[in-house]
């Protein structure tokens, strides 16, 4: 399985507190999700506002993708959602 991620920008969801974000396996798109309590926890959102929670994501965007990258591979390409807890798991610290 080949992971990539899309240079699209990420889009806020507002219903979710979440911002959306395109990874391509093995060049098809896969929805991934990152929350705004992961992003304000682990990448200095000041808020669950939209424009905090994107500068946050623009901010961390290799972290995330790296952990992203990660999950996707443990579960076989499928939507992933990055809840804050994930970014503390072993093996997907920052190195």
């Amino acid at each position: 399985m080949h992971i990539t991620f899309a240079d699209e920008a990420p889009v806020f969801d507002g219903d979710d507190l979440a911002i959306h974000f395109a990874a391509l396996i093995d060049g098809e798109p896969v929805v991934c999700s990152i929350t705004a309590e992961a992003l304000e926890d682990h990448f200095g959102a000041k808020s669950a506002r939209e424009e905090d929670l994107l500068d946050a994501y623009a901010r961390g965007t290799a972290r995330i993708r790296a952990v992203c990258a990660e999950v996707l591979d443990d579960n076989g390409g499928q939507p992933a959602v990055l809840r804050s807890g994930l970014f503390r798991v072993a093996g997907m610290e920052p190195d």
